[in-house]
């Protein structure tokens, strides 16, 4: 669950996700949990979701990050938004930034999609959910088979069936690749499902060529053709990589850093970007809603504490007892 919550001090606002503990030891969620904490706790950047805050009391752990109104890109696709070119070459340096400084510090994000990139109210885009990624250092690779199917490199396929050499950083720039391409056109570069065998995908991408739109530029299609490089040896990886593009030849780097550059979608104000109802229903039948917590943990507690005492042996006096 997500709320929106204001600091005290600083009247600033955040986003809080919760997370019942119970319920990630049954769904086996406690690593994965741990290992997000771990990575966000290390890092920051402006177009990452940043965590600030981070606690935990008897029921749920919490996490305080940014708080990001605009919707994700996979919500405005499924608004059918026509993004515009220019939007889109936006969100290509954001994220390069975003994965540059990334690589920087030794992560893999593993799941770069629509579905997680979240725009705040200027229309920046901004990466989260870090749930699978992993940390590689010098030389290390990565050979877990983690990820969208949709949006995973050759390679991570690769390396599972022939336990090949693994991968590395190379794999979030082909998810990058296939993101721009989707929220440009509609659909994807590859026909590609979750129902797909991992050997039918190792066949797809040594057969199957990416059509690109005839109303693309040139140098668009030459630059999406970097990043969903098969080889990953030849596919665009880095900041640099990404400059020596014609399509980002007149990118003012420093302003893109600074925000300075204006969006082309800007989303709508008053509106809330996620499905409300499925989110008011959720709020409804939560069985142990936020707001109620504290009066809840109380009672349990001096439930809990009547139990403790009920099994002090008798000749303890009252007053001892908590």
């Amino acid at each position: 669950q997500v709320c929106i919550v204001q600091k005290r001090d600083t009247e600033k606002m955040y986003a809080m996700k919760y997370m019942n503990k119970q319920q990630c030891i049954e769904r086996d969620e406690v690593r994965n949990v741990f290992r997000e904490l771990e990575i966000l706790q290390e890092i920051e950047h402006v177009f990452l979701v940043n965590l600030w805050y981070s606690f935990q009391d008897e029921e749920d752990m919490f996490m305080v990050v940014d708080l990001l109104l605009g919707g994700d890109l996979r919500y405005h696709l499924q608004q059918n938004v026509q993004f515009s070119e220019d939007a889109v070459r936006l969100y290509l340096c954001e994220m390069t930034l975003a994965l540059d400084y990334l690589q920087s510090q030794h992560i893999i994000h593993r799941d770069v999609k629509p579905d997680n990139i979240l725009l705040d109210e200027q229309g920046h885009a901004h990466l989260t959910d870090f749930n699978i990624a992993t940390i590689i250092k010098d030389g290390e690779r990565a050979t877990a088979l983690a990820g969208t199917k949709p949006y995973m490199a050759p390679e991570i396929f690769q390396s599972f069936v022939s336990g090949g050499t693994g991968y590395a950083f190379e794999v979030d720039w082909w998810s990058l690749g296939v993101t721009a391409f989707e929220v440009l056109r509609g659909w994807r570069p590859y026909d590609i499902h979750a129902s797909n065998s991992v050997e039918s995908l190792i066949q797809l991408f040594s057969t199957v060529s990416v059509q690109y739109s005839p109303a693309w530029p040139k140098d668009l299609v030459a630059l999406l053709r970097k990043l969903l490089t098969v080889n990953p040896e030849h596919r665009f990886s880095s900041l640099s990589d990404m400059q020596t593009s014609p399509y980002l030849a007149t990118v003012n780097w420093d302003a893109v850093y600074e925000k300075k550059m204006e969006p082309g979608f800007v989303p709508n104000k008053g509106r809330l970007h996620c499905d409300p109802t499925f989110e008011l229903e959720e709020m409804i039948l939560e069985s142990r809603p936020l707001h109620k917590k504290k009066k809840r943990l109380a009672k349990n507690r001096s439930r809990d504490n009547s139990k403790d005492s009920q099994s002090v042996s008798q000749s303890v006096s009252p007053a001892h007892t908590k």
